[in-house]
């Protein structure tokens, strides 16, 4: 799949070159993985914050507060941003065999860094402890509130490069089916650019002139509106690069094939339709929306699940192809002869295991009536943990393996370390979300500096199950430094690109060109993403302008105030 299209009909100064694509892909993981690092060691003091063992004074920060909006903003906005972009950036590119205008993409690149500059330094500042959520009144410097729409800028730069190289390709390669990985790519950023005008107009219309004294007050029923119209699908927006991952290069990486291109490009398209008109169920306790419309999120919300259940069986089935592939057989046996000694192969496994678990959690949250039991207790950071902070991350770690090496010509070193790392995440997570579950069925509220009044009792009934959480955070630490361990070998290595492994794309058992006439006609009809986007903006529509609209006429402005 790496030589896919007409590319000799590209003018000379787009065809995909490699170096520059490479510099500028290292520049945004880079500056990704060094957001997780910094975010990374803020989270084991939450952890432990669960165990009720409080370590806030020896460490200099000013407040738990700010350790938390630390620990949110730069591993949910920052890390995943660079990453996602840097590499849906990356691999679209060298699928169709385009340059990006490459001015344009190191533009994107500043854009960010700067963005993510002036929202730290207010985070570290101690002017923006409103975490990540952002929710007014609680009040940050404008400089926070510019530097993550800066952010968020960038990643729509990238997103419009994406849409002029596919225009580009589609235009040398008329009536031929966009390529499996950069129509996913494409689906994902169409998506995001879709999902993130809720954050864009809240931030930008609403909190920036509010933290500038522009304007007096916000309201803060309609700005959870517009946060959570953004705020759910965002979570698609970090796990669609994933499931990229494990459809496009896993079941390569293990010495198999994909079994169903059709398949995976029905379940993008499906994520596209359906992943924004959900995020009223983050919203069930929230007066200022009528419940009627809570129950339409609802129902919409449980059609999410049927893409993520579809992957399940597409990749189990292209993973049990590569493991008979490689001599397995069996029920079971062929999961044995799996690469497992690939941490490149197996980060990503054990996420997709992990998901299996937030899934069901997130069936659980979508549900009106359960939802309500765990709204805002420690259950909601346990789900989220097992989602993004693992499903994700580790998908994500699987990446760095093998795309550092790619990019820098120097292979992984510290393999040992860079295996243990991925089993450790998987064994800390594991444990730190069943304590945080167990503590939110027991009441314990989420964003809490609970350690602070454990010599009094507070949550007593949590306590067994804050010990699984402070474990995991423990685990989770090592394994981190494991992790940033075998980068940091890797990086300071000598360069010896003929020992390093070239990328490649899996191939497929049943793709659009080997396919039947009906199978190539379902894919002609997926590529006609203009009308399925005009779908999901009609979706949009009807789920949210009512209930924005009446907010709206509601509006009670609300002056800002800081707590920590």
């Amino acid at each position: 799949m790496d030589s896919t299209g007409n590319r000799s009909a590209l003018p000379q100064a787009r065809q995909f070159g490699g170096d520059s694509e490479k510099k500028v892909t290292f520049a945004f993981v880079g500056a990704g993985l060094l957001a997780l690092f910094v975010g990374f060691l803020l989270g084991p003091p939450q952890a432990l914050n669960y165990a009720g063992i409080d370590i806030y004074d020896w460490l200099p920060l000013a407040s738990y507060y700010q350790g938390l909006t630390l620990h949110g903003v730069l591993m949910a906005l920052v890390f995943t941003s660079f990453f996602i972009g840097g590499i849906l950036l990356y691999l679209p590119a060298r699928e169709m065999g385009i340059r990006p205008p490459m001015v344009l993409a190191w533009g994107a690149f500043w854009i960010m860094a700067l963005g993510t500059v002036l929202a730290g330094g207010a985070m570290v500042a101690d002017t923006s402890n409103v975490l990540y959520t952002l929710y007014p009144p609680m009040k940050g410097h404008w400089t926070f509130y510019l530097g993550l729409a800066l952010v968020v800028v960038g990643t729509l730069i990238i997103a419009a490069l994406v849409f002029e190289m596919w225009r580009l390709w589609k235009r040398v390669n008329p009536g031929a089916p966009t390529p499996l990985v950069t129509y996913m790519t494409v689906v994902t950023w169409l998506m995001w650019a879709i999902a993130s005008l809720g954050l864009v107009v809240g931030v930008v219309f609403l909190l920036l002139p509010w933290s500038l004294g522009w304007i007096e007050g916000v309201d803060p029923a309609l700005f959870r509106t517009l946060f959570w119209y953004t705020g759910h699908p965002i979570v698609y927006f970090w796990l669609l690069p994933a499931y990229i991952i494990w459809y496009a290069m896993v079941p390569g990486q293990a010495g198999g094939k994909l079994v169903s291109d059709p398949m995976a490009r029905l379940v993008f398209l499906l994520f596209l339709l359906f992943s924004i008109p959900v995020g009223f169920h983050h919203q069930y306790a929230d007066p200022s929306i009528p419940v009627a419309w809570k129950m339409v999120h609802n129902v919409m919300t449980m059609f999410v699940a049927i893409p993520s259940l579809i992957t399940a069986f597409t990749v189990a089935a292209s993973l049990e192809n590569a493991g008979r592939a490689r001599g397995g057989s069996g029920w079971v046996g062929w999961i044995g002869a799996l690469p497992w000694r690939n941490p490149g192969f197996t980060a990503p496994v054990l996420a997709m295991v992990t998901f299996i678990f937030g899934g069901a959690g997130g069936i659980i949250l979508a549900t009106f009536s359960l939802n309500l039991v765990v709204h805002n207790t420690a259950f909601i950071p346990g789900h989220f943990h097992i989602t993004v902070g693992t499903a994700v991350t580790m998908t994500f770690m699987g990446v760095t393996f093998w795309l550092l090496p790619h990019l820098t010509g120097r292979p992984l070193r510290a393999a040992g370390a860079a295996l243990a790392s991925v089993w450790l995440w998987f064994a800390g997570m594991m444990l730190f979300a069943l304590g945080m579950h167990w503590q939110g069925i027991l009441g314990v509220p989420r964003r809490s500096y609970i350690s602070a009044m454990a010599e009094e009792g507070v949550y007593a009934d949590g306590a067994l199950a804050g010990m699984f959480s402070g474990a995991g955070g423990v685990v989770l630490l090592f394994a981190g430094l494991l992790f940033f361990w075998s980068v940091l070998r890797t990086l300071l290595g000598a360069r010896d690109p003929g020992r390093v492994e070239q990328v490649g794309f899996s191939q497929t058992l049943s793709g659009p060109l080997e396919s039947s006439g009906k199978t190539k006609a379902s894919v002609a009809l997926m590529d006609r993403l203009g009308w399925w986007t005009l779908l999901a903006v009609a979706l949009i529509v009807v789920a949210y302008v009512p209930t924005i609209v009446q907010q709206v006429l509601d509006w009670q402005g609300i002056a800002g105030m800081r707590l920590w």
